[in-house]
């Protein structure tokens, strides 16, 4: 990892915990705001942990690319939690019909950045 891409993901993590200690709950209530906190707490030290060892700088780029994404994300809709994606069972059928591993193909290459790693932890 260079230098240059050690202090960005160093600076995620730092600007994941200020977001914390500052956060908010939508609705207001004390202990929803409180397990919010602890979720984003433990969300980044999951995934930062999982992944201190990744050398590769193209992955380490998908993984800070995902790392924003998903702080934007949490900040414009002011939730936490990564948002679902809504997709039919077999919504990416050809009309002809596919075969389920081409199905689950196209499910993964249609998933959004910012929920890449989340299936991968939880």
């Amino acid at each position: 990892m260079t230098p240059v891409t050690r202090q960005e993901v160093l600076g995620l993590y730092r600007k994941i915990f200020k977001i914390a200690k500052k956060w908010q709950s939508a609705s207001g209530q004390i202990e929803e705001t409180i397990k919010e906190k602890e979720y984003i707490k433990n969300e980044a030290k999951t995934l930062f942990r999982k992944n201190k060892n990744v050398t590769d700088p193209e992955l380490i780029k998908q993984y800070i690319e995902e790392c924003e994404a998903r702080i934007e994300i949490g900040l414009h809709y002011n939730i936490p939690y990564p948002r679902p994606i809504h997709l039919p069972p077999m919504g990416l059928a050809h009309k002809q019909g596919r075969t389920l591993r081409h199905q689950e193909k196209l499910r993964k290459i249609s998933k959004p950045i910012y929920l890449k790693s989340h299936d991968e932890v939880s």
